[in-house]
């Protein structure tokens, strides 16, 4: 018997192609099973019974089930074992076989008599972590926890030693909260050289950079003859020309109003890499945020997300106002703060009525957040009043009453 005082020494097993033998098919071997499968071991289950989703991965072929209790001899040539039954005499025959067979033995029910443990595992970006803390299993996770998530975020310093490849990754920055940054957008972030961000992305995450980055503010970039747009692609091209990692830093997502598809061409045509990683618009988030769902049972089946950036008579516009006006959901307008009084009074004349209840979320997700309620009949007053900035997300429909009875609204809020 080991001697309880003596670390476990780690090692990674290769198990691909190799027998392994798992005894019980309850809860330990139902969690146990995906990561044999993946490590491509030639999985075994011996028991007489399993639960649903082991039985599902025997029905698929991922795992062959013998359906009986376990007999001396099932451990030859197996390389590991998972003893996980609730038969204590047939674990313990088990474990004994595994012993004599020279088998890595691991063993759910009493760690100290098993040959191995199994390690609180989690994988990011092909790092395997692996935490072994005795018999404390509860702080093994949490610290796989941490270290996986410090990975995935960023905020673990453990940056590649490999010559990375140069390109461009248009990233959605999410709503404004750093927090609603997706994990590979962050991650991305942690990675660049140079990041090209916009005003409305989420700029505390610049603080948390380091100091070799160079950050870019989009809206600085000098333009002299060329339109802002092409500017912006410009430099995208020429950082990753010069053999750096560039994060496009979008608020929302990339191809929500933000142009990343006029970015993506851009780059493609000068031959640049670029990878598209999607971010939380704010056309949901927002209105979430705030209180509001975009959709409601017997409110709302659906919304329509609008951009608002030119008016309803201006002859740029590819918005049929008219027939939006006839729905009977939920719009979401972006970018209309100043044209919302004549988005308004279109609706209104084509059919939505004037007492409609519309609400105006300014600066959505951030420590500013601010909501003003009003109707299509005065929401263009009331922007004005009260002094509504961009950027704001305003939300038309039924579903700006709804709320969860008793409850105060998410946010404090001006009613007009």
């Amino acid at each position: 018997m080991a001697n309880p005082a003596h670390p476990a020494y780690p090692v990674g097993l290769r198990l691909a192609g190799r027998r392994v033998v798992v005894i019980g098919g309850g809860q330990v071997a139902q969690r146990r099973l995906p990561a044999l499968i993946a490590a491509g071991a030639d999985v075994l289950l011996i028991s007489p019974s399993a639960t649903p989703s082991v039985d599902a991965m025997a029905e698929t072929g991922e795992i062959r089930w013998e359906r009986r209790r376990y007999q001396d001899g099932d451990l030859a040539g197996a390389w590991y074992a998972l003893i996980a039954t609730q038969n204590r005499e047939d674990n313990e025959r088990a474990s004994a076989e595994a012993e004599r067979e020279r088998v890595w033995c691991v063993r759910a029910d009493d760690a100290s008599a098993a040959t191995a443990w199994t390690p609180a595992t989690g994988r990011v970006e092909g790092v395997t972590v692996a935490v072994l803390t005795g018999n404390d299993p509860r702080r093994s996770a949490a610290v796989r926890d941490a270290v996986v998530e410090g990975l995935r975020d960023g905020t673990l310093a453990a940056p590649h030693r490999r010559t990375h490849t140069p390109g461009v990754s248009l990233v959605g920055g999410g709503p404004g909260d750093p927090d609603l940054i997706t994990v590979r957008g962050r991650r991305l972030l942690a990675e660049a050289d140079v990041v090209i961000a916009d005003r409305l992305g989420p700029r505390d995450l610049l603080d948390e950079l380091p100091p070799h980055v160079e950050v870019i503010d989009a809206a600085k970039i000098p333009y002299g003859r060329f339109m802002a747009q092409e500017a912006i692609n410009n430099a995208l091209i020429e950082h990753a020309k010069a053999g750096k990692a560039v994060v496009r830093l979008k608020g929302g997502d990339p191809y929500v109003f933000g142009r990343g598809m006029e970015e993506l061409q851009a780059l493609a045509e000068a031959g640049i890499p670029c990878t598209v990683v999607p971010g939380i618009s704010s056309s949901i988030s927002v209105p979430g945020a705030a209180g509001i769902p975009v959709t409601h049972r017997g409110v709302a089946h659906e919304f329509t997300v609008v951009s608002g950036h030119v008016g309803p008579d201006d002859p740029r516009s590819l918005v049929d106002w008219a027939s939006l006006a006839k729905l009977t959901g939920t719009l979401v307008i972006l970018m209309g703060v100043d044209k919302i009084g004549l988005i308004a009074e279109a609706l209104v004349r084509h059919g939505r009525p004037g007492d409609t209840p519309v609400a105006v979320v300014q600066e959505g997700t951030t420590a500013t957040q601010r909501r003003v309620d009003a109707t299509l009949a005065t929401v263009g007053e009331t922007v004005r009043a009260e002094e509504i900035r961009p950027p704001a997300v305003i939300v038309i429909g039924e579903v700006v009453r709804v709320h969860t009875p008793g409850a105060p609204d998410a946010l404090p809020s001006t009613s007009a």
